[in-house]
């Protein structure tokens, strides 16, 4: 059965009305699969995870929560196999995508207030009775987690960028950091993601989503996450204004300095901003996706500003030196080579061109026309074959339907990302060397769903990456007269 059919059953089990329609729903930073399901009188959203005890988590954690009337989507079902659950419909209006509208004017300023104020009740009194053992994947902020995001930060960000540091040194600073930090009381739920792309909009209320990966630890954090997001660019007066707003309101529950407690939190700020460095590193340079590589340039800008106008309490020279020099980085550049900071080839060099070729494996392997020899053939006879099904018998692999089965029924975005990072390596090698010329093949049985999909995939990420002239051919479908 396909993830529509089990939750369309799913649905019509709990709302005892049968499912009218299922339309997926765009994928963002995660792996889980989302799908808006409606029918006469109800409108679920229904989830598919591969990753059960993420979804496990998420259900505890949502059910905890929304007993103690917390801003949270409710869970309405659950299958199970704990693969798929359907929970309450917010819309399609997240903050962040307010603000990407709007920008930071007074009525986001006013979101921005709410979102910490109900953040200060979700940390505190969602606490109250909460199971830490059902975190996962660590049930709470200590420095094992913390060092995990450093050195995100330092092999996937600092290392790709090629700045120079003392691993010595540097780890003695991320220790003084880490020993700052434990100093904080580590007694509430600490959300981890808390950023306005987690906080949806629905009939002029907030909600929390994404809260899966949360564990016990101390207050500032979250507040940091979201007042910090890079891409949110929240002018830095009203960054301080509304932490003050967030310290009040966390005065309302528990007794704070709140001196001590704005002082703590920029140390907070900075191992922050260094896993969301880290973070971008490995999902924008190396998985190459768009909304985190567009993040990286205000992230930076972030840190400028920090190292102009904070110091802490404690002495971090590396981690300092660290900084400074990422922010000498060209990043325009740095983002237009591959993750190794590899750039393109200026003017001068010869423009190397790209064919990419599908065809069926009954009449052989495509010729190089080049005379070069060499190129890529890569077989696409693995991949589950919409063509096995009448349905599809008539479609072919630009068709919308043939995409929709390949992607949801099939590993081929596994297949795609395995030959991505194959085709990488000659692409560059060949733009360093001047050679001018590369195929690219996909063969299947008919050389018409799945081979004709990977190539027109294939062609468009060679596009978007290394705005190099592409030139796709259908081999079996010309051969047939079908121009597509």
């Amino acid at each position: 059965m396909t993830h529509e059919e089990i939750l369309g059953q799913l649905f019509q089990l709990h709302f005892q009305e049968e499912c009218s329609s299922v339309v997926r729903l765009p994928q963002a930073g995660s792996d889980r699969i989302y799908f808006r399901l409606s029918s006469a009188s109800h409108v679920a959203v229904g989830t598919y995870g591969d990753d059960i005890r993420e979804n496990e988590v998420f259900i505890h954690h949502t059910r905890h929560f929304h007993k103690k009337h917390i801003a949270v989507p409710q869970v309405f079902a659950v299958t199970e196999d704990r693969h798929y659950y359907l929970q309450e419909d917010l819309g399609d209006v997240s903050l962040y995508s307010i603000i990407k509208e709007k920008g930071i004017d007074n009525e986001v300023v006013v979101y921005l207030k709410e979102v910490l104020k109900q953040l200060s009740v979700l940390q505190i009194k969602g606490a109250e009775g909460f199971d830490y053992a059902s975190c996962y994947p660590i049930q709470r902020f200590n420095r094992s987690s913390m060092f995990w995001d450093l050195n995100s930060f330092k092999y996937y960000f600092a290392r790709i960028a090629r700045v120079h540091f003392s691993e010595v040194k540097l780890n003695k600073d991320f220790h003084w950091l880490c020993d700052y930090l434990l100093e904080e009381k580590n007694l509430y739920f600490m959300f981890r993601d808390c950023q306005s792309r987690n906080v949806m909009v629905h009939n002029n209320k907030i909600f929390f989503i994404d809260y899966q990966g949360g564990r016990k630890g101390p207050l500032q954090y979250d507040a940091a996450s979201l007042l910090w997001q890079a891409g949110a660019k929240i002018p830095y007066a009203i960054r301080e204004e509304l932490f003050d707003y967030y310290a009040i309101q966390v005065a309302e529950h528990i007794s704070i300095d709140k001196e001590d407690f704005k002082k703590r939190y920029y140390g907070f700020v900075l191992i922050r901003m260094l896993q969301v460095l880290g973070a971008y590193g490995f999902r924008g340079l190396i998985e190459r996706r768009s909304h985190f590589i567009e993040s990286i340039i205000p992230a930076i800008e972030n840190i400028r500003w920090y190292l102009e106008n904070i110091k802490l309490d404690i002495e971090l020279p590396e981690l300092n030196s660290v900084l400074q020099q990422l922010c000498r980085v060209d990043y325009e550049q740095l983002l237009k080579g591959d993750n190794m900071a590899m750039t393109l080839p200026s003017s001068e060099h010869k423009r190397l061109k790209v064919t990419v070729n599908s065809f069926s494996y009954r009449r052989g392997i495509p010729a190089d026309a080049s005379g070069n020899g060499g190129g890529f053939v890569f077989d696409c006879r693995g991949i589950h074959n919409p063509g096995r099904y009448e349905p599809y018998k008539e479609f072919h692999g630009k068709d919308k339907a043939v995409i929709e089965f390949l992607e949801t029924k099939s590993k081929v975005k596994e297949f795609l990302d395995s030959v991505y990072k194959v085709i990488d390596i000659n692409i560059q090698d060949y733009l360093e060397r001047d050679f001018e010329f590369l195929q690219v093949n996909f063969g299947c049985t008919g050389g018409q769903h799945r081979s004709v999909y990977c190539a027109e995939q294939t062609a468009k990420y060679i596009r978007d990456k290394y705005k190099l002239p592409v030139e796709v051919k259908h081999i079996e479908r010309e051969l047939q007269g079908q121009n597509i």
